[in-house]
This record gives C-alpha cells, sequence and structure tokens, in this order.
C-alpha cells in the first residue's frame, strides 16, 4: 500500500515519467510505507474543462487499507503535493486525496512468473 492513481491533462503525457516519480518518492518519503510496498500508475483525461486561473490538472488518489490516523492520512497527502510542486509545471492545479480502502472487502492475490 498505498494504491496511487495520478490522474492528468493528456497536455502532460511528455512528463509523466517525472510525475509519476514524484508521486512515488512522495509516498515513500512520508515514511508510512516500505518502497516496494507502493503501487503508482497513471490515467489521462482528453476532455477536461478546469478553473481560470488552470490549463492543466493532476489529480491524485492515494487508496490505503483503512486504520491509518487522520494526521498520516494529512502527512502522505503533503509529502506527495510537496514533490509535484517541485516539477517545473505551469497553469496547473496539483491536488492529492487519500482514501480508506475498506479492509474487510479487499481481496489480494499475486500470480509469480513462470520460469
Amino acid at each position: 500500500m498505498p494504491h496511487n492513481i495520478i490522474e492528468y491533462s493528456a497536455e502532460l503525457e511528455a512528463h509523466i515519467p517525472e510525475i509519476i516519480q514524484a508521486v512515488h518518492q512522495g509516498s515513500f518519503e512520508s515514511g508510512l510505507f516500505d518502497e516496494q510496498d507502493i503501487k503508482t500508475r497513471a490515467l489521462a483525461y482528453q476532455h477536461t474543462r478546469l478553473g481560470q486561473d488552470s490549463r492543466f490538472f493532476i489529480h491524485v488518489q492515494a487508496k490505503l487499507l483503512s486504520g491509518r490516523t487522520p494526521e498520516q492520512k494529512k502527512h502522505l497527502s503533503q509529502a506527495v503535493l510537496k514533490q509535484l510542486a517541485q516539477l517545473d509545471l505551469h497553469a496547473i492545479s496539483l491536488t492529492v486525496e487519500v482514501l480508506d480502502i475498506d479492509k474487510s472487502s479487499y481481496a489480494k492475490q499475486v500470480n509469480k512468473e513462470l520460469n
């Protein structure tokens, strides 16, 4: 954990490797997770309409198994936002949202590669 889902304006596609790295690094620097447990992925939006001051957006949903304190969630969102803010992006809205995943309904299976 966490599952980081980055939603972004398609016009930012050229920057997506550094955006993914920033979100991943912010999650790690929060001190809440081991690096190998962080999962980060991104989805581009072709059609958007934003407020007056922004032409582009990045919105991160950090999904965690329930049980983290409000302070831990705030610390995570601030750590991710800090990393995103350091990127050289302009006319952009940056937002981070931390969401709980209900432990009782979460299922996971990992299939290992065949040699």
